[in-house]
C-alpha cells in the first residue's frame, strides 16, 4: 500500500508525470488535476483524495494498493519541481487518512 501525495504550490504544469503514469490528467494548461478540482492530482477510480497541509502548503494525496507503484515512483522522478512524492503507508494509516476526509 503507498500514497501519493503533490504538493499544488510547487506544480508548475510540467506534465512530465503524465507519460510516467496514466492516473495523472491535465486539467488546464498550468495544473494537472482529476475529476473537479484545481491542481494536479493522481486520478482514481475508487477512493477519495485527501487535502492535506504539508509543510505549510497545500497539498493532495490518493493511497493505492496496487501493483502500479513503480509507474507513480517514475512519475514523481520525472517531476522537475519535486511536486510529487510516493510513500509506503500501512492500512492503519491510510484509513486514518480516509477517516480525515470525512
Amino acid at each position: 500500500m503507498y500514497r501519493i501525495t503533490i504538493d499544488r504550490e510547487a506544480c508548475d504544469g510540467v506534465f512530465a508525470c503524465l507519460v510516467r503514469d496514466d492516473r495523472f490528467v491535465e486539467e488546464s494548461a498550468e495544473r494537472s488535476s482529476a475529476d473537479q478540482s484545481s491542481g494536479q492530482r493522481p486520478r482514481e477510480d475508487s477512493e477519495g483524495l485527501a487535502v492535506l497541509e504539508v509543510d505549510g502548503a497545500e497539498a493532495v494525496a490518493a493511497t493505492f494498493d496496487d501493483d502500479r507503484r513503480e509507474s507513480a515512483e517514475q512519475a514523481a522522478a520525472a517531476c522537475p519541481l519535486d511536486a510529487i512524492s510516493v510513500e509506503s503507508v500501512d492500512r492503519e494509516t491510510a484509513a486514518a487518512t480516509e477517516e480525515a476526509e470525512q
